[in-house]
């Protein structure tokens, strides 16, 4: 058995509540006051009193500052609804990566390896040149719908791919699943580079922008279009911690122990196909919060997945959140793509991972 299952198991059996619910608390106000301060920072200043007035008034409570008409505009119909789709995504995307690396019991998975993320920027990437290449005037009223609509069909439509050739007289194999998911990735990275080439510099600039990410494009009309698919991961995927504690056991102590195994499976790859599908289609390719996420957690508070998976979902909003703060405000008024900021912070703490596991004579 390896040390990180050895690990996650004494953890599992030894580990009390205390510690889990005390950084969960304190994740959950960290949460709540950089909202506040997210949707009060920008070109027009809305005071942390100003915000917490305007959002209790939406709730029928009363108000006990004043503001102007101005400030609850650019509040309710600009930032917030970027501020929850930020929340949303990165909770969506760290949920994620931690029931994936649960499956596969690897502390290196993340949805990514189930093809989900190359088969949206793939769909993405042919949408784009091939809207750009159709000039009939029907594609004018649908061409903000079409590379979201293109991401997330790219998503799911992989992700089944590799869950199909992984599956086999209804039994899936992991290992096939992440031999698969490499052979989609490298598939759909291919087709990308020829469709790059296809590419005229507008388009190609577009694809850029997109794969580095951003929540500029954030509306209320976006939001509610992905909410459904987000919250049903978020809320979902934490109700499967009990099996994916047992099957970092192996899969035959799982089925000794009573969970439905291939049950599980299906749920989680189906689960984690659409709500990343879902986060990429609004906000472009962002990586690492799926991956540096949970491993932050279970430095802090161990791996049982009862704490750990929703303990991501608060930790991956907060990150996002944060990163998108960050991007909108370093360079302002220019915005930074928010794949930037997720890449600087995450990739330090991998390398320093690394570095910290290497010198203990461990990978992980």
């Amino acid at each position: 058995m390896s040390s990180f299952v050895q690990a996650l198991r004494n953890s599992i059996l030894y580990t009390g509540y205390r510690k889990p619910l005390l950084v969960v608390s304190a994740l959950t106000v960290s949460l709540f006051w950089l909202t506040v301060l997210s949707v009060g920072i920008g070109a027009v200043t809305v005071s942390p009193a100003q915000v917490i007035t305007i959002l209790a008034e939406q709730v029928g409570l009363p108000g006990w500052v004043s503001y102007e008409p101005v400030q609850k505009a650019i509040l309710l119909n600009i930032r917030l609804p970027r501020v929850v789709l930020a929340i949303l995504s990165g909770a969506a995307l760290a949920v994620s990566g931690a029931a994936m690396q649960g499956l596969f019991r690897n502390p290196l998975a993340d949805p990514g390896l189930i093809g989900v993320s190359s088969g949206a920027a793939l769909a993405a990437a042919v949408a784009m040149v091939a809207a750009g290449a159709v000039s009939a005037a029907w594609i004018e009223p649908i061409a903000t719908f079409i590379v979201p609509l293109a991401a997330f069909a790219g998503g799911v439509l992989a992700t089944m791919l590799v869950y199909k050739l992984a599956t086999e007289r209804g039994r899936t194999d992991v290992a096939t699943m992440l031999l698969a998911g490499i052979a989609v990735n490298a598939m759909a990275g291919a087709v990308i580079g020829f469709m790059i080439f296809l590419a005229n510099d507008d388009q190609l600039r577009d694809y850029t922008f997109w794969t580095l990410g951003s929540l500029g494009g954030a509306t209320w009309g976006s939001v509610w279009v992905v909410l459904p698919l987000l919250l049903a991961a978020i809320l979902f995927l934490p109700g499967l911690s009990r099996g994916l504690n047992a099957i970092l056991l192996g899969e035959a102590e799982a089925r000794h122990l009573g969970v439905p195994v291939e049950r599980l499976k299906r749920l989680i790859v189906l689960f984690v196909g659409l709500a990343v599908g879902a986060a990429v289609s609004v906000s472009g390719m962002i990586g690492f919060v799926g991956l540096v996420v949970p491993h932050i957690l279970r430095l802090w508070m161990g791996p049982d997945h009862r704490f750990l998976l929703p303990g991501s979902a608060i930790l991956g909003g907060l990150l996002l959140l944060g990163s998108d703060l960050l991007a909108r405000t370093l360079v302002a008024p220019a915005e930074l793509p928010i794949g930037v900021i997720t890449a600087t912070t995450g990739a330090p703490f991998f390398l320093w991972l690394l570095l910290k596991n290497r010198k203990s004579g461990q990978f992980l």
